[in-house]
């Protein structure tokens, strides 16, 4: 090899070690932007306003449902303000993508709100994320409650830098308001400042150990939906939290082989498997139950799994507060689960 030629496979080799320095020092800089707390919008106080809004699915005939949401946040010393296309109907939808679009945004600027509350899920949140602007929510951040379709919603407030809260939703008061004591107070404690920690029935599907990380996740097809958007979240260091209802396992399983191959579980801290309810049975059955299955999709991975969180499309439908940093602890005799003040 000539001088020359020796020279520029110097330079050559010096260029390709500065890049590679820069680009790791840019992974760290973003692995640590992503891991630092999030802004927390004030917690609720007696006298403040909660905007019921239906980002999603149509509203038919549950207006009582609505006026069971006023009347509890009354008892709680709040005021409500109702959206005005809440029971718009636009086919599925509870009023046009425009219509429901306006009252989101209405009520993410309206400085005399302190809380958005979704009054159902069901399909339709993310025909309206693109044309959100959080120009004013960023000078007075409120929190926004909701699950399932709302999760949706959820990683576009995370990656805008935001808390949020995971939990029921209007016409959860369809139930009888005593089978669902614990799914309210737990909303009430986390709006108010009182977050609950929680303690996990034991299972021997769980995957023991110890995790610290900030928690995120909710609706399995939605964070599946998410893939490949600005709104898909990035997991790094993170503890993922998910539910499902009503789909085969096969299409879970899926779900999860397409979010592994997308890197989500790479530098996952922890896991936590809400309520998987109503699965479909397929006419080839699976073979396994629904906690195996994921174990399974999994298995390469070294985190703790803890299931039995009891939150997603049942009745026990604890509030969680996504992008707070938790304790998890995974044991086979329980699981234990505290929010970082």
């Amino acid at each position: 090899m000539s001088l020359r030629h020796l020279f520029f496979s110097l330079i050559i080799g010096v260029i390709f070690f500065l890049s590679d320095s820069i680009y790791a020092q840019g992974d760290t800089e973003n692995f640590t932007a992503m891991t630092s707390k999030l802004t927390r919008p004030p917690y609720l106080k007696p006298g403040d306003t909660v905007a019921i809004v239906a980002p999603s699915g149509i509203l038919k005939s549950r207006e009582g449902e609505i006026q069971k949401a006023i009347s509890l946040l009354k008892s709680w010393g709040l005021n409500a303000k109702i959206g005005q296309h809440v029971f718009n109907k636009a086919d599925h939808f509870a009023g046009t993508d425009d219509e429901r679009c306006e009252d989101f945004q209405n009520a993410m600027d309206d400085t005399t709100v302190s809380a958005i509350w979704c009054a159902r899920g069901g399909y339709g949140t993310v025909r309206i994320l693109d044309q959100l602007d959080y120009t004013k929510f960023r000078k007075h951040p409120k929190w926004v409650i909701g699950y399932s379709d709302i999760t949706a919603l959820h990683n576009q407030l995370h990656n805008e830098g935001f808390e949020s809260l995971h939990a029921l939703m209007c016409v959860s008061l369809a139930e009888d308001k005593n089978d669902i004591q614990e799914t309210v107070g737990s909303f009430k404690s986390a709006i108010f400042g009182n977050p609950e920690n929680y303690v996990l029935k034991g299972s021997s599907y769980n995957k023991t150990g110890m995790a610290n990380g900030m928690l995120v996740g909710g609706n399995l097809t939605m964070l599946h939906t998410m893939l490949g958007s600005e709104t898909s979240i990035n997991t790094n260091g993170k503890i993922l939290f998910i539910e499902e209802i009503g789909e085969y396992k096969y299409h879970i399983d899926r779900m999860l082989q397409s979010l592994k191959r997308a890197g989500y579980f790479d530098n996952l801290m922890g896991l936590i498997v809400g309520d998987m309810s109503k699965l479909r049975k397929n006419t080839t059955l699976w073979g396994t139950s629904i906690e195996q299955l994921i174990l399974d999709a999994l298995s390469e991975y070294n985190f703790p799994i803890a299931f039995n969180m009891p939150a997603g499309h049942e009745k026990d439908n604890r509030a969680l507060i996504m992008g707070r940093i938790i304790d998890l602890k995974v044991e086979e005799t329980k699981s234990s689960i505290i929010f970082k003040l």
